[in-house]
């Protein structure tokens, strides 16, 4: 029951926290402004709560493609029905179902559903599209003079999106050139009277367009993909530091307890011939600490207050040490036992808000003043960064800004009980709030 009690509290100071002022200075948003920092909080915040960077950048370009698939089916209709007229009408509907029948299933599954489902479509996609061009050679038994090249030629882009999307990059590659190959022979079978020349030069131009597109794929799934690894490797390295920070304290502590109450009243004894009622307390007291420590519930994997505080300096000071760093504790509130690993994931989203402030902040002709204030109560804690420089319009900010989107405000929709939060219009500066309100 008290645990539940504590609990209770602690996410009710949570919530309090927010809604009050941090800042003897800071006014209140009037009702625009509110609105429009709301509207941008939510536009950044419509990320998977438990996705990393290379699923969320699998998931933009599964939707994107899908989306281009559908495009291209509209764009292309007109020379599909103009070349339809050559070969039965059957053909056209299995070629068109296969050549872009599953870009709008894409799209959709991208929305809502989980990397695997998305990879396999995508793969099905691809294959689907190869099949379109195997169909090639069967529906068109007579040539077209007419045409300059069959439709499936110009869309094989299509198909090696969808590919890079769901294999590793060489058997991307190995599609590719399966593909510019399959297309290169579609026009052979299409026109008939073509040189060797002029296929090669289908396939070179097929090709060398195709590619374009993979490799940029290919480049921003492992930039992705470089993100998750380093993100994973600082939260590690950090969560190891704080860690072993908070073992050196027990460490400390039984020390100082050891050198002030047991030796000191040890070597009273020795001086002491005769029974003494202050020798006699002090021994008391003595015994009573000794049997604190043994009892109390030593918890080296978390910080408490004064830990989390100078955990979280650091972690400002490695950034810039020239930011001003506040605390505000309340005595007899002020019990915190915040996990190692969400004082790490705190630190980095703040160090990444300092980071994005001294970038992007910076105001000609004047210095911008920064501030760091982290207020403890109740077993919970709530970090406000606060800058008064150039400022930006949060629903401005483009999707694949991965600074504000992942590195704060994803790290602390990710962690238990954390909440991130962020204010700025343009020439009135930033504040950033990262709030933990969970005892644990």
């Amino acid at each position: 029951m008290a645990a539940g009690s504590r609990a209770a509290a602690a996410r009710m100071t949570a919530s309090s926290m927010l809604d009050t002022p941090s800042h003897p200075r800071s006014r209140p948003l009037d009702r625009p402004r509110a609105s429009r920092w709301r509207r941008g909080v939510v536009a950044l915040s419509r990320e998977k709560v438990s996705e990393g960077a290379a699923d969320r950048i699998l998931r933009r370009f599964g939707f994107a493609i899908g989306i281009a698939g559908v495009i291209a089916a509209i764009v292309e209709l007109p020379e599909i029905a103009d070349q339809g007229r050559f070969v039965p009408v059957q053909w056209t509907i299995v070629e068109v179902v296969l050549a872009f029948g599953l870009f709008p299933v894409l799209a959709v599954v991208s929305v809502g559903m989980g990397p695997r489902v998305i990879q396999r479509v995508a793969g099905a996609a691809a294959v689907s599209f190869l099949g379109a061009m195997a169909v090639v050679p069967v529906a068109y038994a007579a040539p077209n003079a007419e045409a300059a090249s069959v439709w499936l030629y110009r869309v094989l882009a299509l198909g090696v999106l969808a590919a890079v999307l769901a294999w590793r990059p060489p058997l991307a590659v190995a599609y590719l050139v399966v593909g510019a190959a399959f297309s290169a022979l579609a026009n052979l079978v299409v026109l008939r009277e073509t040189t060797a020349l002029a296929l090669l030069g289908d396939f070179a131009r097929a090709a060398g367009l195709s590619a374009l597109f993979l490799w940029c794929v290919i480049y921003a799934r492992a930039a992705a993909a470089r993100v998750d690894r380093e993100s994973a490797i600082e939260s590690s390295r950090a969560a190891a530091v704080a860690g072993t920070a908070a073992r050196e304290r027990e460490r400390a502590r039984f020390a100082a307890l050891i050198h002030d109450a047991v030796l000191s009243t040890l070597l009273d004894a020795s001086r002491t011939g005769t029974e003494s009622p202050v020798l006699r307390r002090q021994a008391e007291r003595t015994l009573e600490q000794l049997d604190e420590c043994r009892g109390a519930e030593i918890e080296p994997d978390r910080l408490d207050a004064q830990s989390a505080i100078g955990f979280l300096r650091s972690a400002v000071h490695e950034v810039n040490p020239g930011i001003r760093f506040t605390t505000r504790r309340w005595a007899g509130f002020d019990d915190l036992h915040l996990p190692v690993d969400a004082a790490s994931t705190i630190a980095a989203a703040l160090a990444e808000a300092v980071r994005n402030s001294l970038r992007h902040a910076t105001v000609v002709g004047r210095e911008v003043r920064r501030t760091v204030t982290v207020t403890i109560s109740a077993g919970g804690i709530r970090v406000v960064f606060r800058d008064d420089g150039a400022g930006f319009d949060l629903s401005a900010v483009p999707v694949d800004r991965l600074g504000i989107s992942v590195s704060i405000l994803g790290r602390m929709r990710q962690l238990s009980g954390g909440a991130g939060f962020v204010e700025s219009e343009p020439g009135e500066g930033t504040t950033v709030t990262l709030v933990w309100g969970g005892n644990g």
